[in-house]
Parts: structure tokens; sequence; C-alpha cells
């Protein structure tokens, strides 16, 4: 009994650790069971489109399609930039003594620059490296050069002639601040597919807009990049094509600029240093964008920009590349008095029968600190309509004084200072529309009276750029309703075009109609009456009526100058001039905003507006319609 109840008992440890062996191992085979099916879930499906691309590599080569870009016009389809067809010679390399000796004749055929030796050097390395990629051997071929070589073709079996596109600009400098120019990416990613399609739409050298309408509609002129799938042999060569995706041209850019108009301001600006802005204010179309000094966009599209910017820059100190319509920063001067005039009408601090007297100069009550009027016998007494007219500084001091910073901010705010206009621009900048805790955080020092009182003449800490002094203007054109500048007009893409569509125009500053009709009558007169700071320009215009506003902007402080000196002031230190203008005066079709830098005694402002003034009119057909 004792030997047979051992055996049992050593049968059942031996089944039990038989048990526990065969569960261990069946545990261990289903997590490497597991670890395989995961694996190849991984495989197969999560990393397929990977592995297929890396299969395909080895049998299939891809040659990417650039996209023509979409060509840019004015508004009367008159061209502005386009795609200019340039040839290069292509090779179909191989490693045989009949290609390298064609390689030495076609040299000297056309006449290479690049030694014979380096060149043959150059395509062997090519050919190592990359035996399935086609060979670039020159490029930008001269008509010589072209023609000797389809002459020759029948000699050069592996060698093509093709054309490629380069952007560019006829019109030169002078569109370059509004179209900007391109360059070339450096992308050396891998594209990307996704069932079947190209995902990434740039590849290495493809056309960027750096700025300008190229920058800011790069999306819509580049267009889509295609590609060619092709077969190739274990030694790279290719074989068969396997297909084709097309590149797609982008659209064409139709803008709100006048060619015509544009070039005449141009020509009276070209000497200049400044800024002008030309819009319809029933739409908030722009019909002339003019920044001197320009440059010539063409000078950027090759690999040489660099080079080429440096030589720009050394040349010119007067920093052509700056837009200044949307990046100058100069003080909006006396152009902000009658928005002053309004926010005093609004506040109900004077009406249009408020008398002041100006001696040619202001005290603040209960200080002794005196502010100085422009005139220096002053104008005698005052009302808001005269006030303007004759650009009053001690009536706006008084005002300034009275409505107070915290609400001259708030006011001029809604008149778009201190804000981006938004416009189809990259770089726009913001200026500076103060306030005591701006001055506290920058300057460091207190928000003083006086700070108030500059402010109340478009001075002290106070800077905008043209576009936003222009923005203000068509606001006041309409009674407080908003209509965004804009450059873009229309597009065309398929030959099916596609048009601007605003969004509800705004309505940013309440006031009655009255208070709009002061505030215009007093820049009327501006224009229109004796004493008014533009009427010697303008006195014996017949054929239309303006209204405008002039400025002068300090560049310096002249406390401690007995008298501004134009002949002995350096130039970079002159004031700035401004004028903001808007015509007929009875139904505005026409808004201008210019600027000229460090204005030289010479150089009439008044003369400039009324000009450009006299040829919109004279075009009346194509502006007042």
């Amino acid at each position: 009994m004792n030997i047979k109840y051992n055996f049992l008992k050593n049968y059942t440890i031996k089944s039990k650790i038989f048990l526990q062996r065969t569960k261990l191992l069946i545990k261990i085979s289903s997590i490497l069971l597991f670890i395989l099916i995961l694996n190849l879930y991984y495989l197969q499906i999560k990393s397929y489109r990977k592995y297929k691309l890396q299969s395909e590599r080895n049998y299939a080569g891809f040659f990417f399609l650039k996209p023509n870009r979409g060509l840019i016009y004015d508004r009367n389809g008159i061209i502005l930039a386009k795609n200019k067809s340039f040839y290069h010679i292509q090779i179909k390399p191989n490693n045989t003594n009949a290609f390298f000796r064609n390689i030495i004749f076609l040299q000297k055929l056309l006449k290479l620059k690049i030694n014979k030796f380096n060149l043959i050097n150059l395509i062997k390395l090519k050919i190592k490296n990359h035996p399935s990629k086609l060979i670039i051997l020159k490029i930008d071929l001269n008509n010589i050069q072209v023609s000797k070589f389809l002459v020759n073709k029948y000699k050069f079996p592996n060698m093509s002639l093709k054309i490629y596109q380069k952007r560019f600009y006829p019109q030169g400098n002078l569109f370059a601040h509004v179209i900007g120019y391109i360059n070339f990416s450096k992308n050396k990613k891998k594209i990307i597919f996704k069932k079947k399609k190209l995902v990434k739409n740039y590849i290495d050298k493809s056309s960027i807009g750096i700025s300008g309408i190229e920058k800011y509609y790069q999306k819509k002129i580049y267009g889509t990049t295609g590609y060619r799938k092709i077969a190739i042999n274990n030694k790279g060569f290719y074989k068969y094509d396997i297909c084709t995706q097309e590149a797609y041209t982008g659209s064409d850019i139709y803008l709100t600029i006048d060619y015509n108009l544009q070039k005449y301001i141009f020509s009276l600006m070209k000497d200049k240093k400044g800024a002008v802005i030309i819009s319809d204010p029933r739409n908030g179309e722009i019909l002339a964008m003019v920044s001197t000094p320009s440059f010539n966009p063409n000078l950027f599209i090759d690999n040489n920009e660099k080079n080429n910017l440096n030589f720009l820059l050394k040349s010119n100190n007067d920093n052509p590349l700056i837009n200044r319509v949307i990046q100058g920063i100069y003080p909006p001067a006396s152009t902000i008095k009658p928005y002053i005039a309004l926010a005093a009408l609004n506040l109900n601090l004077i009406n249009e029968y408020t008398i002041l007297f100006d001696p040619g100069w202001w005290k603040i009550p209960k200080f002794n600190q005196i502010y100085k009027d422009w005139k220096k016998n002053g104008h005698g007494y005052l009302n808001i309509n005269k006030a303007i007219k004759e650009s009053s500084d001690s009536f706006f001091y008084h005002l300034a004084y009275n409505i107070g910073i915290n609400k001259i901010h708030k006011w001029m705010n809604k008149f778009g200072y201190g804000k981006l206009t938004n416009i189809d621009l990259f770089n726009e900048k913001l200026g500076n529309l103060p306030t005591k805790q701006w001055k506290l955080k920058n300057i460091e020092t207190p928000w003083y009276i006086g700070d108030t009182i500059s402010v109340g003449i478009g001075q002290s800490y106070w800077n905008a750029t043209p576009i936003q002094i222009h923005n203000a203007l068509t606001i006041l054109i309409n009674n407080g309703i908003s209509k965004p500048l804009h450059l873009y007009k229309k597009e065309k893409l398929n030959n099916i075009f596609k048009y601007y569509l605003h969004t509800k125009y705004k309505k940013v500053v309440n006031l009655p109609e009255k208070y709009w009709n002061i505030v215009k009558k007093g820049m009327y007169d501006v224009v229109n009456k004796k004493h008014g700071t533009l009427y010697k320009y303008f006195f014996d215009v017949k054929k239309y009526q303006v209204a405008a506003k002039t400025g002068t902007a300090q560049v310096f402080n002249l406390k401690n100058i007995k008298k501004y000196n134009i002949n002995t002031i350096e130039k970079k230190l002159r004031d700035h001039k401004l004028i903001i203008a808007f015509a007929p005066f009875k139904n505005p079709k026409i808004a201008i905003t210019i600027i000229i830098e460090n204005n030289d005694k010479n150089i009439l402002i008044g003369n400039i507006t009324r000009k450009i003034l006299n040829y919109i009119f004279k075009n009346a057909e194509k502006f007042l319609i």
C-alpha cells in the first residue's frame, strides 16, 4: 500500500509541475504570438505606405513638376508680374566615351565658361550619386547659344533643350512695394504622398513670395505641384513611365491699382522720400500706393539675392525696401484736428458757434506753461470752422486739455489709430496711440498735461502709418462707416473669375450728421477760402471742389531753437509734410493721403496734390464713375 501511495503521490506532484510548465509555456507563447501579430500589424498596416514608398524607390524615380505661377494684373488688365521663358540644356547621362566626347564638343560649341575637365568630373560625380536623374548642363542660354544647339541637335542624342519659367516684373520699381518679389525655397525634405496624391505642395526651389502681393496671396498664385513617376533598372537608369500627375497653374490676381495713375504719381515722387495712397472711399479699393524711394524687384529672383540686397542697401541709405505706406512711422500732426473737433462736438465742449481768441499762444489754466501757435501773432477770434481752415494750434490745445488723454485715446481708436488696418499686405506696422500707462511702462515717467496738449495737435508720442491716417480719413468721409482698404479686386482660375466680397460695412463712430458736416465744411474751407492752408494752390480750380487738411510733423524738438529755419537745419531733421484730402466735396469718390519726409522748401506738397487731382479729373471716366 505504501508503495502504491508513494507512486500516486509522486505522479500527482509531477502532473502539477507539468501543468504549471505547460501554462507558463502557453503564456509565453501567447505573449510572443501577440508581439508577432502586433509587429505584423505595424508593418502591414501602420507602416504600409512608408515601406511601399521605400519599395517603390528601389525601382521607381520621381521627377517633380513645378507649376506655373499665376500672373498679377492691374485693375485694367495691364500685366505687373509674369513668367518669362528661359532655356536650359538637359542631359540624360551615361558613362560611355562617346557621351563625354559630346560634352567636350558642346562646351566648345556654346563657349561654356566652365573648364572641360571640371565639367566632366562634375557630371561623373552626379552620375555616381544620382544615376537616374537628368542633369541640367547650362541655364539661361542666350539666343545665339539656343540657335547653335538647335542646328547641331542631331549630334547630341542624349541632350535636349528645355524651357523653364522665371518670374519677371516688367514695370521694375514702379510696383515694387505693392507686388513684392519672390525667391526660391530650400526645402530638402522628402515629398509626402497620401492615397497617391501629393500632400506637400512645395519642393526644393519652389517659388515663394517674399513680400507684397506675391507673399500675401502665395497659396493662390503658386498653384499645385505635379510629379512624374518612372521605372528604373538595377543600375538606376530610366526604363519607362509609370504615371504622371500634372502640375496646375496658380490663380491670376487682378489688383485694384490703376497702372497709369500709379505711374503718374511715381513720376511726381521719384526723387523724394515719402508715401502716397489714393483710394475710392465708396468701397475701399486702393487705386494707387506709392512708396519712394523704391527698388527693382527683378534683382531678387535669382540665387544671388543676398549680394543684390547688400548692393542695394549700400548704394541707397534711404531704406528703399521699406514700404512707407504700411511701415513708415510718422506723427499724424494737424491731420488729426478734424477728429479732435468731432470729439469736442460729441462731448458738447463746443458747438459751431463757440468762439475762442487765439493771440498766438495758449496757457494751461493755473500754470505758467505757454504753448505757442505756429502763427506767431495768432489767428484772432476763432470758431471751429476757422480753426480747422487756418489750422490753429491754440484752439486745439484748448480742446485737448478739456477732452483729456483717456477720452482722446478712446475716440481716436474708433478711427483706427493704434490698430492695424489689416490691408492685404504682410508686415504692417502698428504705430503708437499713447496712453498714460504706455508712457509709464516705456518712458518710465508719468503723464503730464503738456503731453496731452501736444497730442491734441498730433505730436508728442503719437505715431501712425500713412495707411492708418488714410483709413481714418475714409471713415470720416463715410460719416463713421468703416470700409476696409484692400488691393485684391478679383482672381481668375481656369477662365473662371472670383470677385472680392466685402463683409458688411460697420458703423464704428456714431455721431449726428450735423457734426460731420461742420468738420467737413472746415476742411472744405482749407482749400476754398482765403487764409485756408491750401487756398493758394487751389483758388483758381473750377472743375472740381476739394476738402483737405494739412499737417507739419516735427522730427525733433525745437525748444532750444528760436525759429525753425529750413536752410540751417540738417536735412534728416527737417519737418515732414502731410495732406489728407477728398473729392468731389459733395459726393466723394477719391481719398488722398500724402506724406513727404524731411520736406525741402522747393517741394510743395500742395502742388503735388493738385497735380494728382487734375490728372484724376482729367480722366474722370476711369475714376469718377
